[in-house]
């Protein structure tokens, strides 16, 4: 059983490199964005809300430490939880601006995007929150299933031979 649970580490590395780099995307963005005009309401730099803790910060630090698990994990439980932080992560990204008027007083928490013009605000709400999402759920569903998936050198179990002295079934005829 346990040599099931081991697996290669270069196995989620690149998924786990790439989630990293989004997990600080995601949680940073919001507060570097405003430096060069790419923000939500309030669109200044370093300033801190409860909006962004719970739309920015924490899934960011959950795909971030999604990641650094599947970078430094030896056993596939360790590498799937890593994997499985990551996607749940990623789709609060996608869904949590539309679901937080549930629990905030029908009020959408996060703001509105910044941007003068309406592809400037559509970069922003793609790059920002939906886009960002769906990139980090593909990545992190890509590196489940490499995960989950049989190591190439494992043979199937071979069929048991019948005994050729006995008979299961009579020949009817």
């Amino acid at each position: 059983m346990a040599e099931l649970l081991r697996m290669r580490r270069s196995r989620g590395v690149i998924s786990g490199i790439l989630l990293v780099l989004l997990g600080l995307w995601g949680g940073l963005i919001e507060f570097v964005g405003p430096y060069f005009h790419y923000a939500y309401t309030p669109d200044t730099t370093w300033t801190y809300t409860t909006a962004r803790l719970w739309l920015d910060i924490l899934p960011g630090a959950a795909v971030f430490l999604g990641g650094i698990l599947l970078v430094i994990a030896a056993g596939r439980h360790i590498a799937l939880f890593g994997a499985l932080l990551a996607a749940a992560a990623g789709a609060w990204f996608a869904v949590g601006t539309v679901l937080s008027p549930l629990w905030n007083h029908d009020v959408a928490l996060g703001g509105v995007p910044a941007g003068t013009t309406v592809l400037m605000r559509t970069v922003e709400q793609i790059g920002i929150f939906t886009g960002l999402g769906v990139v980090v759920v593909f990545i992190a569903a890509a590196a489940f299933g490499r995960i989950m998936s049989v190591p190439a050198g494992l043979a199937p179990a071979a069929a048991e031979p019948a005994p050729s002295g006995s008979r299961d079934t009579e020949i009817i005829g």
